[in-house]
């Protein structure tokens, strides 16, 4: 601990930036977005495959925005993505805020998700991958962490200011906060870049040699690995969109779930301290056969159990899956990749992670309009997490077997 303590200190500055860019990504992220969905399908009226639709449809659109605009963090510094891309989701906000038409609310939709979730914590992401290796685990766990903290936060700050202001004006704020408190911290924190000291310590886990994208695409372990990345947020995704649904459903409280966001956020804190240590300890690839179980235990708890517990149950399991999860996809690419084109290589990964968080939404909505079941939904899901884990598994082998025999990639 006395050893994480110093880093910290030692690090301050950059590990605050990235924090606040992952935790003001939220605004751009379901879990806050997903919370005014009962006053938009009113207002739009929209059915759940019908908000749905445009949901997926704006985040798809977004998916496919990111691998041109992602590779900007290659050739521009963090503080100058971050000081363009903050201000774009302060626009996104509010145009959600006033948006009076579909086409207005799709548009702020987008912009959410491709600033929001895509290219803010996309920046976050490359840059700590960049500034830490020895330790590149361990620094992304703190900025996670930001994730965790906006979870917790965001939809406790909704719920308490609609007693006070409409849905609308809660977007308003988020913006405002976005322009007053995001912008000028992180643009001061990452003002300068982390340069590698001589106390840093000697990496044990040696990144990949640098593949371009053109052959990452041709990769056959790419594209299995992706089948783990898109998990997370397709399936974390649905089920908090939904989240009124499965309230009115089940005869829950609201406010009780939400609150069970706090106990998603805390473990999700601890797991992701933890899976920094182990993967700056076995690797990334070494964990990715296990990323899946704890996300498909939770969809078997919650579809399976109609007590308002398992809520609860399902938020502590989702808090360790996320914590290691995202932790390891941030840090598993340089050992498969190497680091000269990884905001172009991230880029791809985001989309995928996006294009998941796209189709949920909207498939969840029509199977919804179509009387499918939803909870025989959440576990069809827990039942691809499994099925998953098993290529996982096999990537990770050949990856590793790869870069023990130092295997270049094939030939452009």
């Amino acid at each position: 601990m006395t050893g994480f303590l110093v880093f910290l200190r030692d690090n301050a500055r950059w590990l605050a930036g990235g924090f606040l860019l992952t935790f003001f990504s939220t605004v751009g992220q379901t879990t806050f977005i997903s919370l005014s969905a009962g006053h938009i399908r009113e207002e739009y009226g929209l059915t759940h495959g019908g908000f749905g639709a445009v949901y997926m449809l704006a985040t798809l659109a977004s998916a496919l925005t990111l691998p041109r605009l992602g590779p900007v963090v290659d050739r521009y510094s963090p503080r100058l993505v971050a000081a363009w891309v903050i201000p774009l989701l302060a626009a996104a906000a509010v145009l959600m805020a006033f948006a009076q038409h579909v086409a207005l609310l799709l548009l702020s939709i987008y912009m959410l998700r491709l600033f929001g979730q895509g290219m803010m914590v996309h920046n976050a992401y490359t840059a700590v991958a960049r500034w830490f290796a020895a330790q590149r685990g361990r620094a992304l766990s703190v900025i996670i962490i930001g994730h965790n903290a906006g979870d917790a936060l965001f939809p406790l700050a909704f719920v308490g200011l609609m007693t006070a202001v409409g849905w609308r004006d809660i977007w308003l704020v988020a913006a405002a906060a976005l322009v007053a408190l995001a912008l000028p911290a992180v643009s001061s924190l990452i003002a300068v870049q982390r340069t590698p000291r001589s106390t840093d310590p000697v990496p044990r886990i040696v990144d990949a040699r640098d593949w371009t994208r053109a052959e990452v695409i041709r990769d056959p372990v790419f594209y299995m690995t992706l089948l783990g990345v898109a998990a997370p947020s397709f399936i974390v995704t649905t089920i908090f969109f939904n989240q009124v649904y499965l309230v009115e459903l089940r005869g829950w409280s609201l406010g009780v779930f939400a609150s069970s966001f706090a106990l998603m956020a805390a473990i999700n804190t601890g797991f992701t301290l933890i899976s920094g240590q182990l993967i700056d300890r076995f690797s990334g690839l070494a964990l990715l056969p296990f990323v899946l179980l704890p996300l498909g235990l939770a969809c078997f708890v919650l579809g399976g159990i109609e007590a308002q517990w398992s809520a609860f149950v399902f938020m502590g399991l989702i808090g360790a899956s996320i914590g290691l999860s995202t932790t390891l996809f941030g840090a598993v690419w340089p050992e498969i990749y190497g680091l000269k084109n990884l905001g172009a290589i991230r880029s791809l990964v985001v989309a995928a992670s996006v294009l998941g968080s796209s189709a949920g939404p909207g498939l969840s909505g029509l199977l919804i309009d179509l009387h499918v079941d939803y909870p025989a939904q959440i576990v069809a899901m827990g039942v691809y997490c499994f099925a998953t884990s098993l290529v996982l598994l096999r990537a990770s082998r050949l990856a590793r077997a790869r870069n023990g025999g130092q295997a270049a990639p094939p030939a452009s």
